[in-house]
């Protein structure tokens, strides 16, 4: 008995398959659209809506906005208020960076504050300990400075502070030992002009070394934590004054010390 030939399969993807591959397209779109909305942009926003209308069909033809109509034409309604939660999520960012505006406001406020307060208990304690008039004071939202001419402290291309100096560098510990919770910063300064010594290479070497001998004089004389006393050289790189006279450079060489508030104690 011959047997039975069987039929070919029809041709083409089978029909379940079609189906499938639309609720795929649907599926994927959906997803864009829940990405482009966590991106809070706009211009890709507005870009990505206008490519589901034009290529997929999703939305409404003519439509630019998905408030005009329904998410998906093909009866299912959803989201129809995204562009107004788009604009609020944007509110709620701007309140945001307001708020964190108006915080780092008061907070340098408050440090500004307390600057001014320290200066004026500074100002204080220098002039009962009679160097005063030895010591400039000026202040930011970080800290009090407390400046010092070079020449008092040091002879020229050296490093060793003068002995006729060190009453008035005692001093100025006994007044910095009334902040020693705070940190400090111990800074050298130079003019331009070039060093001639063999014992320092450069400008930059003999205010590092300046700022190390008073920093090291702090922590044998005061009950300072060694810990609170940083010591660091500009050099010749940030003068206050013209180098270009000899009154300037005078200026330029100098020793900073820089007590900082409760607010920047790291």
């Amino acid at each position: 008995m011959a047997k039975k030939r069987q039929e070919d399969p029809p041709k083409g993807s089978p029909a379940w398959m079609a189906t499938f591959s639309d609720l795929m397209n649907l599926l994927l779109c959906f997803f864009v659209l829940l990405f482009s909305m966590s991106t809070v942009d706009a211009e890709k926003f507005t870009l990505i809506v206008t490519s589901l209308q034009n290529s997929f069909s999703i939305l409404p033809q003519g439509g630019a906005s998905i408030g005009e109509g329904n998410m998906v034409s093909a009866g299912i309604s959803q989201l129809e208020n995204l562009d107004i939660y788009y604009k609020d999520a944007n509110s709620a960012s701007d309140v945001e960076a307001e708020a964190e505006k108006d915080l780092k406001e008061q907070f340098e406020e408050a440090a500004l504050a307390e600057s001014e307060e320290m200066a004026q208990e500074l100002e204080e304690l220098l002039q009962n300990q009679g160097i005063g008039d030895k010591v400039e004071l000026d202040v930011t939202a970080q800290y009090v400075r407390l400046t010092l001419n070079g020449a008092l402290l040091f002879d020229s291309g050296k490093a060793e502070i003068r002995e006729d100096a060190m009453p008035l560098v005692d001093k100025l510990g006994r007044v910095m030992e009334t902040y020693a919770e705070n940190v400090f910063g111990i800074e050298g300064h130079t003019d331009n002009v070039p060093i001639v010594n063999a014992n320092y290479e450069s400008n930059d070497v003999l205010a590092a070394y300046r700022a190390l001998a008073v920093k090291d004089y702090f922590i044998a004389h005061t009950m300072i934590e060694p810990s609170r006393i940083r010591a660091t050289s500009y050099g010749e790189y940030a003068p206050i004054a013209d180098n270009g006279s000899d009154d300037g450079r005078a200026l330029n060489r100098r020793v900073e010390i820089k007590i900082y508030n409760s607010f920047n104690l790291d």
